[in-house]
């Protein structure tokens, strides 16, 4: 074989492995984001780089995330750098499941989320409200397990175009309604939803009271209301600097104004004017680790970031995509950790009911 052939022959499988490793391999679980369309949602490509920095800076000034009026700009800016990355390497649901056995991640994540509208146990019809609802993995599957007329709020205006294209592309457009707005201070009329839920998502909020008052205004009188809080455990201990260091990395990679103890949720859900139905973590045992997915992922990520660092040196992917999947990278770390010490949990279950009037 002459140099000639060698060389076409070695073009040929470098261009197919790296057809396999951007199209096949890199795609997200659920299709519709691929390595080569990462973005940075609503921020212009020239200035995705400048608002990871903002993006840190926040925590430079951690008194400026503890008020309202600064945290939506602080999530909306993280939810701006992450999103496609999110789609792309984890699916269309950002959010946690127990491990099922004999079940795939996304199956698990299905039944997690149809839990959730069977908790609050709506009629074909009724109106709830997706309270961060994100790009509507959730939304989707809550809407096509119980017919229900899903209405999801985000704050980022990029998530909103993301799940509306999903809504209509899934043929759930005419159940599944989306609205970009700050879940503080909703565009809805008092009494005016069947029940409500959140997954994963109040956790943004600087003060949960202000949030689940607000959910509290929308829902009618004899509705219910299902969360799912990322809180500190009894297991965590302020005094232990590693607990501590844990913890800070999750708020760091997550946006998050600060955790909140297991023990705060129910407080201010009667504090507000609820009525608690039923609580639990659902990450304990029996449940299987959640964490599992991070784990086994760890290959993933390098392969990601490897396939990332070329795109951003090709200039197909903005500058400052490497540093927010680093950041992704690190937090999945610390939400490992967390997992595995029990110090951290991203499902406390709260079911709660607005009392008749």
């Amino acid at each position: 074989m002459d140099s000639l052939t060698l060389i076409c022959t070695a073009a040929l499988l470098a261009a197919g492995g790296l057809y396999w490793f951007v199209c096949i391999l890199g795609s997200a679980e659920v299709k519709g984001k691929r390595a080569v369309q990462l973005s940075g949602g609503s921020i212009e490509k020239e200035n995705v780089q400048d608002n990871y920095k903002q993006y840190w800076s926040f925590f430079r000034r951690p008194k400026e995330i503890e008020t309202a009026d600064k945290v939506p700009a602080f999530v909306d800016t993280f939810y701006n750098l992450v999103t496609d990355i999110y789609e792309w390497g984890w699916g269309q649901s950002f959010h946690f499941s127990p491990s099922i056995p004999g079940k795939s991640h996304r199956e698990a994540t299905r039944i997690h989320e149809e839990m959730a509208v069977d908790l609050i146990g709506v009629k074909p019809g009724a109106r709830i409200l997706d309270a961060g609802c994100g790009v509507g993995g959730p939304m989707r599957a809550i809407a096509a397990h119980s017919r229900a007329n899903v209405v999801g709020i985000t704050i980022n205006e990029y998530q909103v175009k993301r799940a509306r294209m999903h809504n209509k592309k899934a043929g759930l457009d005419s159940l599944c309604e989306v609205v970009c707005g700050n879940f503080l201070q909703m565009p809805f009329p008092d009494n005016s939803f069947d029940g409500a839920y959140s997954i994963e998502a109040t956790c943004h909020a600087p003060k949960l009271e202000e949030v689940y008052k607000e959910i509290y205004r929308v829902m009618k009188p004899g509705s219910l209301y299902v969360s799912y809080e990322w809180v500190t455990t009894e297991l965590y201990r302020p005094e232990d600097p590693e607990h501590v260091e844990i913890i800070h990395g999750i708020e760091r990679g997550d946006a998050l104004p600060g955790l909140r103890s297991y023990k705060d949720i129910a407080e201010v859900a009667k504090k507000v004017g609820f009525e608690v139905v039923k609580e639990k973590d659902l990450a304990r045992p029996p449940s299987n680790p959640w964490w599992t997915r991070l784990k086994m992922g760890r290959i993933a990520y390098w392969r990601n970031h490897i396939l990332v660092t070329i795109l951003a040196f090709l200039g197909i992917a903005p500058k400052g995509t490497v540093d927010v999947h680093e950041m992704l990278f690190v937090t999945a770390d610390y939400l490992s950790k967390g997992g595995e010490k029990g110090i951290f949990s991203p499902m406390h279950m709260i079911l709660c009911r607005k009392p008749e009037e």
